[in-house]
């Protein structure tokens, strides 16, 4: 891994016109596989993903130490790892078995944090390995800047072709080296942060993954396309990373850049609402996007938690009403409906 300085390059970034979604092909390859990951008897990446969402009432916003989600069910994931520990996902399909930097950060995370609970050197070793998985596998993009690349395709409004990055796995593997760093004084991690944290300074087209949009306001792409999508879970988790550098390292830059991100969230959030349901982002699609229930789950527990970061009402009043929409009948099943018709017309 190296960190040295390039001259911004321009890059070419994924876009579609709005509505054009996947083709057919694609569409048929997607549904086989999204069928056999939800109804094949075998694990699939599902088995990682949808877990409970649980605030960490433990971690202190003061400190870096406990991560603010737990993660415990991450940490004891039941699928396939590889011969150094590193847990892969199952896609199914044409994707098949993978490194997702994401998951891998999150397990570290969640590792992290039961062996903060716990003194286990068997949880403290399993994310040292998960640190050092990071640290090796951070690759330089056509902008000249350190990425956790995803190595397959995926599909969204856009479909990201491999190699593809995210303002997400920026965010979760700086939040996992700043606390190797933590952990051990090995300055090796906070080269690693500090790599990652550079692409939130610099625009896609420049090989980042920030976005400003006509009122200023700056954007953390969980998806690298335009026009961006601003997806709400990957933008709450990846400005955690920002704050984790920026409470560890006493990083003015990195202050102001959550400071920022915070003054976007509390100013946006009615974007998102839908009046029975959170939506999963702002697809730039004839129809509205809304969250699924996992993911409506997770904004309300990403928003109690921006709520102890900040202190600020507006994030707790978001969560109290997102929760009530939650329990009501009729709004479930109307973002379910909602949901599926998205899925049906777009991605």
């Amino acid at each position: 891994m190296s960190t040295v300085q390039h001259a911004p390059r321009t890059i070419v970034v994924p876009s579609s016109v709005p509505d054009a979604g996947i083709g057919i092909p694609a569409r048929l390859k997607y549904w086989k596989r999204i069928v056999s990951a939800y109804l094949g008897n075998k694990k699939s990446h599902l088995t990682f993903w949808h877990g409970t969402p649980e605030v960490h009432t433990g971690a202190d916003p003061s400190v870096i130490d406990h991560y603010w989600q737990r993660f415990a069910g991450k940490a004891d994931y039941p699928g396939q790892f590889d011969d150094r520990g590193i847990p892969m996902l199952d896609y199914h399909g044409h994707v098949g078995l993978q490194y997702n930097p994401i998951a891998i950060a999150q397990y570290g995370l969640g590792n992290y944090n039961l062996y903060r609970e716990t003194g286990s050197d068997d949880r403290r070793a399993r994310f040292l390995a998960v640190s050092e998985w990071l640290l090796e596998n951070l690759e330089e993009n056509e902008g000249g800047l350190l990425v956790w690349n995803h190595h397959f395709d995926w599909e969204y409004r856009t479909p990201l072709r491999s190699p593809w990055y995210s303002a997400l796995s920026q965010g979760q593997g700086l939040s996992c080296l700043v606390r190797a760093h933590r952990e051990t004084g090995d300055d090796r991690y906070l080269e690693g942060a500090r790599a990652a944290l550079e692409t939130f300074y610099h625009p896609l087209e420049h090989g980042g993954v920030s976005t400003w949009d006509n009122q200023g306001r700056i954007w953390f792409e969980e998806t690298v396309v335009l026009p961006p999508t601003h997806i709400l879970n990957g933008y709450l988790w990846a400005s955690w990373g920002i704050y984790d550098f920026a409470v560890h390292t006493g990083d003015e830059r990195a202050r102001q850049l959550w400071n920022d991100a915070v003054s976007t969230l509390s100013n946006c959030l009615e974007m998102f609402d839908l009046g029975y349901w959170s939506m999963y982002d702002l697809p730039g699609t004839r129809m509205r996007n809304p969250a699924s229930w996992f993911y409506h789950a997770l904004h309300i527990v990403q928003l109690r938690i921006m709520a102890r970061l900040t202190g600020l009402d507006v994030f707790a009043t978001y969560a109290d009403r997102w929760d009530g929409y939650r329990n009501s009948w009729f709004k479930r099943k109307r973002a379910t409906l909602h949901k599926i018709l998205f899925k049906l017309n777009h991605y």
